[in-house]
């Protein structure tokens, strides 16, 4: 076992990601929560699917080893106790070191996710995901590939025979490669804001003025350099990889090179695409995982099989209407907890980073 100390790495996930709930919440929207309940209940023993974020799950667990957990994995489902036992024991017939969750009984987890101190939470949930957001941490809701999930295509049972994707693919030799977008994901929307009031060629002269002015941070600012962390405790032999996907083009290049330059971060790749669609270059690239904030991106990343995170911040994501889901019918009432200072007392906690280095980047990045 690693020795008890806290991950470099926390991510939260929850269990509709990790594993393919599709046909039990056929069973809810037909047949209703107890019906629901029910079926868990009677199918516990047999192992779920795995779903979109197996794969990556699979590939992070990887880099833990046997004196040192460098990744931690959490469950935070809206599932009740009863519900979720299902989950947990198809992560132990998966053989996937995950050991802490909540089970949240219909309720919104995002309280919990800043209680475990996670770095990133994917989630099925928009609006689960936006919580996140509003509390200062990065957030994204996962959205389909074709080749995410084990899924029987024509019954679509989550309780087929398993099907373990290997950890070979998409990246080689078990690399996990990471792609972000630039403005409202890395960084704030503020020149998106230009774009869309004033249009290109404002866009472009207002870059090009302010190229030796650092960009803001946006919510995956914190995320990407607990990344680069990662990455420098394995010099020349990481098999984390990082990637920029942004639609800039010159001469609006220039100041998103000079801010990961004065973030002190390095990303492994940068592809300045010029409004071209992200789809194909996020296949050359291999991505594990690509996040964006505008739906059209996803749209085409989607196209070419990239498991996907919509990030729903900045000015392309206008606060949307509140949807039920499956689990949020148990619930009646959201948990009454009160809103901390988000960076501050995230970045500056434990987890083996040392309070003075959050503390230059939270002078970086917006708060």
């Amino acid at each position: 076992m690693p020795e008890e100390q806290d991950a470099l790495l926390t991510i939260g996930i929850s269990s509709r990601t990790l594993f393919d709930l599709d046909h039990s919440h056929q069973i809810y929207e037909t047949r209703g929560l107890e019906a629901y309940r029910e079926y868990q209940i009677a199918h516990e023993d047999e192992p779920l699917q795995p779903g979109e974020a197996f794969h990556l799950v699979q590939k992070l667990l990887a880099l833990n080893q046997e004196q040192r957990q460098w990744v931690e994995i959490l469950l935070l489902s809206r599932n009740s106790a009863d519900t979720g036992l299902r989950v947990f024991n198809s992560i132990e017939h998966y053989g996937l070191q995950i050991e802490r969750a909540a089970f949240c009984g219909g309720r919104n987890p995002h309280g919990y996710a800043e209680a475990f101190n996670c770095d990133l939470f994917l989630s099925n949930n928009a609006r689960d995901v936006r919580s996140v957001l509003e509390r200062g941490q990065a957030a994204a809701h996962l959205l389909g590939s074709h080749r995410g999930s084990g899924k029987d295509a024509e019954h679509g049972r989550d309780d087929e025979v398993p099907v373990v994707p290997s950890l070979s693919s998409p990246g080689s030799g078990g690399e996990i490669r990471f792609a972000f977008d630039g403005d409202a994901v890395l960084f704030d929307d503020e020149p998106e804001k230009v774009y869309q009031k004033h249009g290109m060629k404002e866009f472009a002269r207002t870059e090009k003025e302010a190229a030796s002015q650092p960009l803001q941070g946006g919510p995956f600012g914190p995320f990407l350099h607990t990344l680069h962390q990662l990455q420098s405790r394995f010099p020349g032999n990481s098999r984390i990889r990082t990637a920029l996907v942004t639609a800039r083009s010159a001469p609006a290049h220039e100041r998103v090179i000079r801010t990961l330059r004065e973030w002190k971060i390095r990303i492994d790749e940068a592809l300045f695409l010029g409004g071209k669609p992200k789809g194909p270059f996020l296949q050359a690239y291999g991505a594990d995982i690509f996040f964006d904030d505008q739906q059209g991106h996803c749209d085409s990343a989607q196209e070419f099989d990239v498991v996907t995170g919509h990030v729903p911040s900045g000015v392309n994501n206008p606060r949307a209407r509140r949807v039920e889901t499956p689990e949020t019918v148990a619930a009646q009432a959201e948990p009454q907890v009160s809103k901390r200072s988000p960076k501050v007392k995230r970045m500056a906690a434990s987890k083996g980073r040392s309070t003075s280095s959050g503390s230059r980047v939270l002078s970086r990045l917006p708060k």
